[in-house]
C-alpha cells in the first residue's frame, strides 16, 4: 500500500489554522469554543497516566505515536511538547487520519500523520533520519474500530465479517474464513487466538460453509458455538472472543508487524529516549518484553569463565521490571482496559570502548 504522508506543520501555520477554524465557526456548537483539540477529550486512553510517567515528554521534544487511533494518547503526549515539539503519528486506517486531522487544527505542536503500518512508517522515518525522544505503541484494535460496527471487528454486533485496519488491502476476515483449508484455519485459531478448540472450530468453519458463505460476524458467532462444548460456550468469557481475536491478528498481520516495528522503533530514539508498548493479551506482551529484556541484557559468557569476553554492553535500561496495569478504578472505569499491560525501557549511551572487564 502506498504511504501517504501529512508533512510537520510548524506551529506558527497551526495557530493561522485556528484562527481560520473559530472565524469560520468551526469552533463553535459541536467542539465549543477549544474546537476538536476538546473535544477529543472524549476518548479516555488505557494506562494513560502511567504512559505519561515513563514518557516523561518535555517541550521540544520529538514523539512517535506508532499508533494513532482515535488519538487518545498522541492529545495528552502533544499537549506536553509544546510549540516546540513534534509529534509523528502512524496509523493504516483511515478513521485514525480523519481524527488526526481534527487533532492537527488544535494541538500546540508541530504535527506529522504518516499513513501506513506501522513497521514500514518506522522504516520510512528510518531513513529519513529521524531521532525520536520517545516511541510508543497501543497494540490491538483502537476502540474507534471496535465501536464501527460495519468494520466487523466485534462479536457483539452484527456486521459484515471484514476485521482489516487498512479497508484498502485485498484480505479480510471473510476470505480467511470462506476460503482457507481446516489445517490453515486451525493453526491460526491456535497460534494467534491460543484457542484449545481450534480444531473442532475449523472443522466446522469449513462444513458450515458448504451450506452456504459465512459472511457475518453474527453467523460466524454461531458456526463457533455450534463447535464448542457446553462448558465452553458457557463459561467465563464470549465463547467467539479468541477465534476473533486471532482472525483479526491473522488479517492483519500484527505479530508479523510488531516483531518488524520493535527493533526499527528502537533504532530510531535518541540516548535516554524511551520506547513503551501497552499490549492486550499475551502474544504482543511476550514479544515487547523479550525485546525490551534481550537490550537490557549485558554479558552473556558462559558463567565458569572468570572475565567478560563478549564485550556485550546493556542497551537499555528497564524502566519496570514488571508490567505496569490499570488501576481497579480504571477497570471499573473503562472494563476493556482490563488485560492491558505496560512495558518500557530507556535507550543507554553506547559504549565508550570495548575494554574487558572483570565479572
Amino acid at each position: 500500500m502506498p504511504t501517504t504522508l501529512l508533512e510537520a506543520v510548524p506551529a506558527a501555520q497551526l495557530a493561522r489554522r485556528r484562527s481560520a477554524a473559530r472565524r469560520s465557526g468551526r469552533g463553535a456548537a459541536a467542539h465549543n469554543g477549544d474546537a476538536v483539540f476538546e473535544g477529543a477529550r472524549s476518548h479516555t486512553p488505557v494506562l494513560a497516566t502511567e504512559l505519561l510517567e515513563v514518557l516523561a515528554p518535555r517541550a521540544g521534544q520529538t514523539a512517535v505515536d506508532c499508533t494513532f487511533g482515535d488519538g487518545g494518547h498522541a492529545r495528552l503526549v502533544a499537549e506536553r511538547l509544546g510549540a516546540g515539539g513534534t509529534l509523528i503519528a502512524i496509523d493504516r486506517d483511515p478513521l485514525a487520519e480523519e481524527r488526526f486531522a481534527a487533532l492537527a487544527l488544535q494541538a500546540p505542536c508541530a504535527m506529522r500523520f504518516i499513513r501506513s503500518g506501522y513497521a514500514e512508517a518506522l522504516d520510512l522515518l528510518g531513513e529519513e533520519g529521524i531521532e525520536a525522544d520517545m516511541a510508543y505503541f497501543d497494540l490491538g484494535m483502537s476502540s474507534m474500530q471496535v465501536d464501527t460496527r460495519e468494520r466487523g471487528f466485534s462479536y457483539s454486533y452484527d456486521a459484515p465479517l471484514d476485521m482489516r485496519m487498512d479497508p484498502s488491502q485485498p484480505l479480510s476476515a471473510r476470505e480467511i474464513v470462506g476460503e482457507w483449508d481446516e489445517r490453515h484455519l486451525e493453526q491460526a485459531l491456535r497460534d494467534f487466538g491460543e484457542e484449545r478448540h481450534a480444531r473442532a472450530i475449523a472443522r466446522e468453519i469449513v462444513a458450515r460453509r458448504l451450506r452456504g458463505p459465512i459472511e457475518t460476524t453474527q453467523e460466524l458467532v454461531e458456526t463457533i458455538n455450534a463447535a464448542l462444548p457446553a462448558p465452553a460456550r458457557f463459561g467465563a468469557g464470549h465463547p467467539a472472543k479468541r477465534s476473533f481475536q486471532a482472525l483479526r491478528i491473522a488479517v492483519n498481520d500484527e505479530l508479523g508487524q510488531l516483531d518488524l516495528a520493535l527493533p526499527r522503533a528502537w533504532s530510531i530514539l535518541r540516548e535516554q529516549g524511551v520506547l513503551a508498548a501497552i499490549s492486550f493479551h499475551s502474544l504482543e506482551d511476550r514479544r515487547v518484553k523479550r525485546f525490551l529484556a534481550d537490550r537490557a541484557r549485558g554479558c552473556i559468557c558462559p558463567p565458569e569463565l572468570p572475565i567478560c569476553v563478549c564485550g556485550r554492553e546493556p542497551e537499555a535500561e528497564l524502566i519496570s521490571r514488571r508490567s505496569v496495569v490499570p488501576t481497579p478504578a480504571e477497570v471499573d472505569s473503562n472494563p476493556r482496559a482490563a488485560s492491558a499491560r505496560l512495558r518500557a525501557a530507556r535507550r543507554l549511551p553506547v559504549a565508550g570502548s570495548g575494554a574487558k572487564e572483570e565479572r
